[in-house]
């Protein structure tokens, strides 16, 4: 990987193929600052108790406000979807463009809803002026994985027999739920089912071993998470499951032929080569994968639109090629 002399673009030779693989700037902006000072103070611990106890605080801390959750959805004419074994809510722009985003919250997988993540929904359903259907699915501890990637299947399968063909559907998680999105683009394609336009993860926790460099490299830097915790949260998720298991963990699947990837993550998070190692993966069996590392932002920085410019950026870029995906799928 080379620095340009502009300390602005990053790219990397590739089997004779130059790509685009890190976008920076020299530093974070003073919104995110604040904002990672903040979280720093509210969320980050190394120990957060037993597991009853880390499960209540991170069901406490986690996702956005309730009252933000409703004002930031106004004009979207939220509707909740319960039946046929599938939960969430539909966010819907008035005059929509045609095809759905179908959003996967984070939190650990023990924590949030589609409720707690709606500054990403609905700044999605606003920017791309289309459906996005954010979706529900069992926690752990009480209901471990594959729990959730069982009810996000479910979810993705509703949609298809609803009448909305794959090819106008693009996949977007973040944190847990980019785990979430990705293990559903290798499902659908060892089940040879017809593949979503596209997959955006931001910060996607794709290794619940711990076993990215980056999580030893940026211990002290992750404005949100110790190290340990990616231990802790593995062990709520999974119980005594097997944590390098292709199926919880995307980053050891196989991962060709898959639609076009889009990758966020910050410079400074514990899972910044969780992002890295599912980019390069698909790179060598010459899939479709674009990466940006922001710089010096908070893990799932996107949740902090409209406040920080980077979480503007990200979720713009994400639109961008979400409706380019949606445009060639439709060609």
């Amino acid at each position: 990987m080379a620095l340009s002399e502009s300390g602005a673009l990053y790219t990397a030779d590739f089997e004779g193929r130059r790509v685009l693989t890190f976008i920076r700037s020299s530093m974070g902006s003073w919104q995110a600052n604040v904002f990672s000072r903040v979280i720093r103070g509210i969320v980050r611990r190394r120990n957060w108790g037993t597991e009853d106890a880390f499960v209540a605080r991170a069901r406490r801390v986690f996702g956005a406000p309730r009252l933000y959750g409703q004002l930031i959805a106004l004009g979207l004419s939220p509707r909740r979807e319960r039946g046929n074994g599938v939960r969430g809510e539909w966010l819907i722009p008035h005059h929509s463009l045609p095809g759905v985003i179908f959003y996967v919250h984070g939190g650990g997988f023990v924590s949030c809803s589609a409720a707690t993540h709606r500054p990403i929904s609905a700044a999605l359903a606003r920017l791309s002026r289309r459906a996005v259907f954010s979706v529900d699915y069992r926690l752990a501890p009480e209901a471990r994985l594959p729990a959730a990637h069982e009810d996000v299947a479910a979810a993705y399968q509703f949609l298809v027999r609803s009448g909305r063909p794959a090819s106008e559907i693009a996949l977007v998680g973040d944190s847990a739920g980019g785990n979430l999105v990705l293990s559903l683009a290798v499902r659908l394609r060892d089940q040879g089912m017809a593949a979503p336009a596209c997959v955006v993860a931001f910060s996607p926790w794709t290794d619940l071993s711990g076993q990215s460099p980056s999580v030893r490299v940026n211990a002290e830097r992750c404005a949100m998470f110790d190290p340990e915790n990616i231990h802790t949260f593995a062990a709520a998720a999974l119980g005594d499951g097997e944590r390098t298991d292709p199926h919880v963990s995307p980053v050891y699947a196989e991962l060709r032929d898959l639609p076009p990837v889009l990758l966020h993550v910050s410079s400074t998070e514990l899972l910044l080569d969780d992002a890295r190692r599912v980019h390069e993966r698909i790179l060598r069996v010459h899939g479709e994968s674009s990466l940006r590392v922001y710089d010096d932002v908070p893990h799932c920085w996107q949740m902090l639109f409209p406040f920080v410019p980077e979480a503007v950026a990200s979720l713009r870029e994400a639109t961008a090629f979400i409706d380019e995906s949606l445009n060639r799928r439709a060609s």
